[in-house]
């Protein structure tokens, strides 16, 4: 008798790539842990640890806030800080007078608002079925370019709204921190509009000596680089600039002994623009999401594309407004 060899169903071939990338080429739900908590059909599928440290990796190098500020990690929407708005008073009395009782701190809470962020990125079949593509790759490097844009932008100007505020989105106030009211932030004015006044390094001088001395450790400068671009040729009355560029490979150049960080979402210098900001970003601006990103595979809705939907929630919010200064470019 003649033994007809039949071919090996796809579907039994040996996956060579892993769990997950048989899952991305063709949906396979074989050996696919559930991340979130959820079933599958209601939820979708998590992915792997490992394209989750690479996001975080090329997000904290993209989104420049995100890397200098204060990061948690929270299991649902509803997370809630408490700040103490003032210390505990204290007293001075003899040996045997009286201790009368002193007040207690002030709390204050802190909700930042979250949003649910997402990128939709698409690839063709025939692109998924070579097997010389690295789609991990190519789908971590996709969501996190996405996430990286849209997340330093919120985290500079969000209104918000679904998404974190900005720390530029908080009220602001020229007066000194025992003064002004918690959650505003204290602004300090060029002198005039649109422009740095007579003297621009006294005015950067008496923006760093604005923020006190307990936050000025690990404190820094944040603007865009048209802003960099007028402060590094700002000169001291005998000749030398302000600005030191970075001795070392990998070292952030520096602007009165701070280092500066580049955000291209802060505002360019114009008229009451804020396009500049010192201050302690670890102590001063709250970033919260949830550990792990989602994603959901759609071959059907866009043949012959399959779009990887990918999902995280991620909230922001100003923290302690005495962290963060501002330089207003206006006359008072």
């Amino acid at each position: 008798m003649d033994v007809i060899e039949r071919p090996v169903l796809d579907g039994a071939s040996a996956k060579r790539d892993g769990a997950f990338a048989g899952f991305v080429r063709t949906g396979a739900t074989v050996e696919l842990k559930a991340f979130t908590g959820t079933t599958g059909d209601a939820g979708g599928y998590a992915v792997p640890r490992e394209i989750d440290a690479t996001i975080d990796a090329v997000l904290k190098s993209a989104s420049p806030i995100r890397g200098i500020a204060n990061v948690v990690k929270v299991g649902s929407a509803g997370y809630r800080k408490l700040v103490t708005t003032g210390g505990t008073p204290s007293g001075w009395a003899g040996e045997t007078q009286a201790r009368p009782e002193t007040g207690t701190p002030v709390f204050a809470e802190i909700a930042p608002p979250m949003g649910e962020l997402f990128a939709n990125p698409s690839a063709s079949q025939a692109m998924l079925d070579d097997a010389a593509f690295d789609v991990e790759d190519w789908l971590a490097s996709e969501i996190a370019a996405e996430f990286a844009r849209a997340e330093g932008a919120a985290f500079v100007d969000g209104d918000g709204v679904n998404r974190p505020r900005g720390f530029l989105r908080a009220p602001i106030a020229a007066t000194g921190d025992a003064a002004r009211p918690f959650g505003t932030l204290q602004y300090l004015a060029s002198g005039t509009a649109g422009n740095f006044g007579a003297d621009a390094g006294e005015r950067l001088i008496d923006l760093v000596q604005m923020l006190r001395a307990p936050y000025r450790q690990g404190a820094c400068f944040v603007m865009n680089a048209a802003t960099v671009a007028r402060i590094r040729k700002l000169k001291t009355l005998d000749g030398r600039f302000l600005w030191a560029p970075g001795l070392v490979a990998g070292q952030p150049a520096t602007l009165l002994g701070y280092p500066v960080v580049e955000a291209e979402d802060m505002p360019d210098i114009a008229a009451d623009a804020p396009a500049i900001a010192f201050g302690n970003f670890r102590a001063g601006y709250l970033v919260a999401e949830r550990s792990e990103t989602a994603i959901l595979r759609d071959p059907y809705t866009n043949k012959p594309f399959v779009t990887f939907y990918a999902t995280k929630r991620v909230g922001g919010c100003v923290s302690d407004s005495q962290a963060i200064k501002l330089m207003r470019f206006s006359a008072n």
